[in-house]
């Protein structure tokens, strides 16, 4: 029972190795484990607002108009120069950004099944309107997770 429980410890700490391993060189900022598990929390709960942009496309069309938010990129997309410009245009347009380890833990937070380059995370839904208690806790965690960024940001510069 306790070799069980070890072995699937070990497994875990392979698959976190491949994924430290497979990060694209300019990853950076790159969050620790405990903002990558805020940012992931505040991506789902932004996904079930219909607060979310998903992809590179969506994203840079979404900055290009002016939209405000956090931008969560993944750091293990191949070819790199897929998402070298979303950087650029984030820092252009003073929008905080942050890298991931995992695009398939991003996909997954984001409440989708493919893969997710990158996402941004707007503080009002794009259509509609929220109800004034799940604005009020989906700013709150916006705050704190954006504080989080550009603390790091600030930490690397």
């Amino acid at each position: 029972m306790g070799s069980d429980s070890e072995t699937e410890k070990t497994a875990q700490k392979e698959r976190e190795k491949k994924k430290l391993l497979s990060l694209a060189p300019i990853a950076k900022p790159l969050a620790g484990k405990k903002l990558c598990k805020r940012t992931f929390k505040l991506v789902r709960r932004a996904a079930e607002n219909k607060c979310l942009k998903r992809g590179v496309k969506e994203v840079v069309k979404s900055i290009r108009r002016g939209n405000k938010g956090i931008c969560v990129i993944a750091g293990n997309i191949s070819p790199i120069d897929v998402v070298t410009h979303i950087p650029i245009l984030c820092e252009d347009a003073k929008i905080p950004y942050i890298y991931v380890p995992s695009k398939e833990d991003l996909a997954n937070a984001g409440v989708t099944k493919r893969p997710t380059c990158c996402v941004l995370i707007l503080t009002k839904p794009t259509k509609g309107e929220l109800s004034q208690e799940e604005e009020q806790k989906l700013k709150g965690e916006y705050d704190l997770v954006a504080s989080d960024i550009s603390e790091v940001a600030n930490s690397m510069f």
